[in-house]
């Protein structure tokens, strides 16, 4: 990745990057950590080593994580720019990411190192990966199986007159049971009027016979992540919730089929809103069809109805079309898609027709 890295910066004539996203600092060197306030980067000049800059007590962890480049650790009274300055020739220009690095950062930056152009680097960067390699491929379907699991167990733990809160502290207790220590995002129990919004927060509200019950979330397995949205009927439900749901099951599998290299994205967003807008549900669908997934839960691509890029072999991402009416029914679908060399492979396995839970 750092030979690539350098081939960029040689092509655009930019004498170094300085990546400092978590995600983008464990692309390049296999190094996973959170530095919480403190420094965590990689500096690749366009000629010579790449150097990790980490913390000093985590310089082992780094070694033993597969980077086997020059490390700078300093310690909590060390400012660890100076420390690079001391390693590196002065640049003229640098690469970094704009949408990470806060405006204090870049001062101090300019503090040590003086003046210098800046180019943005998360283009580059997302171009390179959002392509993904059978390794990478390898620890995203150990996340979807993971997420299928915890949708098992959610289904399982559906009682009358257990809250929200109760099924959610299950999933996570039984993934921490295997292994599992970090979720992608925090994990959505949502049940009855609460699912018609997109983004609920899961409390104290009891499972009622008659709800419709649904589960987003996702697991980061070494690093990579997964997220799954499923939704349950506890008991029978109504024919107009019947009706929501068939209607967003529909969208999705549409979708689906669609996908191919040489698709553009936008078709897919367009042929799954489409389907919901003729059954009358246009307003009731507020959000964008899918976006990226890899080391961030959510990424680069984002799919909606003007997404231009065009779909590749290797790609990952989210298909989740949704209907949220108040109070009447919250639905929402979601895999995780690869697009493969013929159309694609679903990482979530779990089933999408409608899981009735007997009560």
């Amino acid at each position: 990745m750092i030979k690539k890295i350098q081939a960029y910066l040689k092509k655009e004539q930019i004498d170094s990057a300085f990546l400092t996203s978590t995600e983008n600092v464990t692309y390049t060197t296999g190094f996973r950590s959170d530095p919480h306030e403190r420094w965590l980067a990689v500096y690749v000049p366009a000629e010579g080593e790449a150097i990790l800059i980490c913390p000093g007590m985590e310089v082992e962890d780094a070694g033993a994580a597969g980077w086997s480049g020059p490390i700078i650790g300093y310690s909590d009274t060390e400012n660890p720019l100076q420390l690079l300055k001391e390693n590196v020739q002065s640049f003229n220009s640098l690469a970094i990411e704009k949408n990470h690095l806060t405006v204090e950062r870049l001062e101090l930056l300019h503090e040590v190192f003086g003046d210098f152009k800046t180019y943005p680097a998360e283009n580059f960067m997302n171009e390179l990966r959002v392509i993904k390699s059978d390794d990478e491929l390898k620890l995203l379907k150990k996340a979807a199986e993971l997420a299928d699991f915890a949708i098992e167990t959610a289904c399982s733990e559906l009682t009358e007159g257990k809250t929200e809160l109760d099924v959610l502290s299950k999933i996570e207790y039984e993934l921490k049971k295997k292994g599992i220590t970090e979720m992608s995002f925090s994990t959505m129990v949502l049940t009855g009027e609460n699912a018609s919004s997109p983004h609920g927060t899961p409390g104290d509200t009891t499972i009622k016979k008659g709800d419709l019950v649904l589960f987003d979330l996702g697991v980061v397995y070494k690093g990579y992540c997964s997220d799954i949205t499923r939704t349950v009927a506890f008991g029978e439900i109504s024919n107009k919730q019947q009706e929501i749901y068939e209607t967003v099951l529909k969208a999705e599998l549409t979708a689906l089929e669609m996908v191919k290299p040489g698709v553009k994205a936008s078709q897919l967003d367009k042929a799954a809103r489409k389907v919901i807008e003729d059954a009358g549900y246009g307003d009731y669908f507020p959000h964008r069809l899918g976006h990226g997934l890899g080391l961030n839960v959510h990424e680069f691509p984002s799919i909606t109805s003007e997404s231009d890029f065009v779909l590749e072999e290797g790609m990952t991402f989210t298909i989740e079309p949704g209907i949220y009416v108040p109070k009447v029914a919250g639905v929402r679908i979601e895999d995780d898609v690869l697009v493969t060399k013929d159309g694609y492979e679903t990482l979530t396995k779990f089933p999408k027709t409608l899981q009735t839970i007997k009560v």
